[in-house]
């Protein structure tokens, strides 16, 4: 069921006021309402409410010039610096493919969009920002000194809707799927799973068998995956970074994935977050919201696809790491070697 703000528009801004420093994802937990609700208190002012369809977002965004893109869940934030270019729309998924802005796109999750003009201590900031039904950010567009101002100029008067509301009814948010085993079909997954050809075929399986897949990496066992201590995580960073390989990084949400191919250069832990800070990637990571990690090994056509996927106390899904295999240069090796070197959690998760 939908539901509206319960704060009235003029409060929503007058705390912003009160609170110039505080982010908007932090300052609307504290006010009780969604992101989204509070970007859309500003209607009429700093933001424009705009068409939430990829179509018209990634249409938009294709005449921005270079930007940056962000991608986060509750755990995981990915920033990466590029054009967008080479969109391929889809009723069920679409993409922009270029070398430094690749995204998965799941049209039903976009449900509201605004352009924002921000005042901050380093000038007036520019973004595109979408969200989800339930007022949650699936994705972020942030203009740079670089980009296309005249674009965004007309863009803003183009795609304007006509309704410009400063309430935002929003749908209750869906709890994250706990892992779901079978493990009366275990023979059947791990015979299914040894037949693969293609990574993207591991979801139609577990689908199949009515797991989902940290279920599935429960109960499968070795060679398909194998267990790991949660200071693993950080350990493999390091090695990336003084490995010089190149790795892709997922990292995403129900409505996007955002994907960054290339190495790790430098790393600055804050607290609990450990940082990747390079000049046009950037990840923040919550060491301490990593429950489970696991490596697992899938069957290609070009050979086995290692991986390490760490999920959060609910079984979230927080990000997944490649090897890259690349033109007249293959890091897989070393990053299987990487891998195999990771500590393995000796006791297993609880079925």
């Amino acid at each position: 069921m939908a539901q509206s703000t319960t704060l009235d528009p003029a409060a929503i801004r007058a705390m912003r006021e009160d609170l110039p420093k505080l982010r908007d994802r932090d300052l609307a937990g504290r006010l009780g309402i969604s992101e989204a609700q509070l970007v859309a208190a500003f209607c009429g002012k700093d933001v424009i409410k705009i068409g939430a369809h990829p179509d018209a977002v990634m249409g938009a965004a294709q005449q921005l010039g270079e930007v940056m893109a962000l991608t986060r869940n509750a755990s995981c934030v990915h920033e990466k610096v590029g054009v967008y270019d080479n969109y391929h729309p889809g009723h069920h998924a679409a993409m922009i493919l270029t070398e430094d802005i690749d995204l998965r796109i799941f049209p039903s999750h976009w449900k509201h969009a605004f352009m924002v003009q921000k005042e901050t201590n380093t000038g007036l900031r520019r973004s595109l920002q979408v969200f989800d039904g339930a007022g949650d950010a699936v994705h972020k567009i942030f203009l740079r000194d670089g980009s296309n101002i005249a674009a965004w100029e007309t863009l803003q008067g183009a795609n304007a809707l006509t309704e410009q509301p400063q309430t935002l009814p929003v749908e209750a948010r869906k709890p994250v799927e706990a892992p779901k085993s079978a493990p009366d079909k275990i023979d059947v997954l791990r015979k299914e799973w040894a037949r693969m050809t293609d990574t993207h075929q591991f979801l139609r399986l577990t689908s199949k068998l009515k797991m989902n897949r940290l279920g599935a990496y429960r109960i499968a066992g070795a060679p398909f995956v194998r267990p790991l201590t949660t200071s693993a995580v950080d350990h493999m960073l390091h090695a990336i970074q003084d490995s010089g390989i190149d790795v892709m990084i997922f990292t995403g949400n129900p409505g996007c994935i955002q994907i960054h191919s290339g190495p790790i250069g430098t790393l600055k832990p804050m607290g609990p977050w450990q940082n990747v800070m390079d000049p046009r990637f950037n990840l923040h990571l919550r060491l301490d919201h990593v429950a489970e990690v696991w490596a697992v090994e899938k069957p290609t056509q070009r050979g086995p696809a290692t991986s390490v996927e760490a999920f959060d106390t609910n079984g979230m899904l927080i990000f997944q790491l490649f090897g890259v295999g690349k033109e007249g240069r293959d890091s897989r090796p070393a990053w299987r070697a990487i891998v195999e070197a990771l500590e393995t959690r000796t006791q297993e998760h609880a079925l």
